[in-house]
């Protein structure tokens, strides 16, 4: 399958709790971020193509501070079972509606929280 993605992945290092804001229910932790989308890791299918307001609780680094909360309308643009742990849902999500401020929160999230890819082999003979 040809990988669509505009921007590269990221995975998250801190604990990150994704909720569905209507039900008030709690849909898994983040597996990884771009400003475009989410991917969840979570143990409920969801239909793809269903439209949701999600909101993501990221941790904040002060100790006695609330964890910021973004609220974005979403769409499900896939759900697939996990490879490595089978019990486990990867679902990824399309935002469609970000608020400036929600935009920045991420910013500052990706920045602070990634990992830092090491260029695969190839990468490294292109660049040599």
């Amino acid at each position: 399958m040809q990988n669509q993605r505009k921007e590269s992945r990221k995975k998250l290092i801190a604990f990150t709790l994704v909720y569905d804001l209507l039900h008030k229910k709690l849909i898994g932790y983040v597996g990884d971020l771009t400003p475009q989308g989410v991917m969840v890791i979570g143990e409920t299918a969801l239909e793809v193509g269903r439209r949701l307001a999600i909101g993501i609780e990221f941790p904040n680094e002060e100790l006695n501070e609330k964890p910021q909360r973004v609220v974005v309308s979403s769409r499900v643009a896939w759900c697939r079972q996990d490879e490595d742990t089978p019990q486990y849902l990867n679902i990824g999500f399309e935002f469609l509606e970000l608020s400036p401020e929600g935009a920045e929160i991420i910013r500052v999230v990706l920045d602070r929280y990634q990992f830092r890819y090491v260029m695969n082999i190839s990468e490294l003979k292109r660049k040599s």
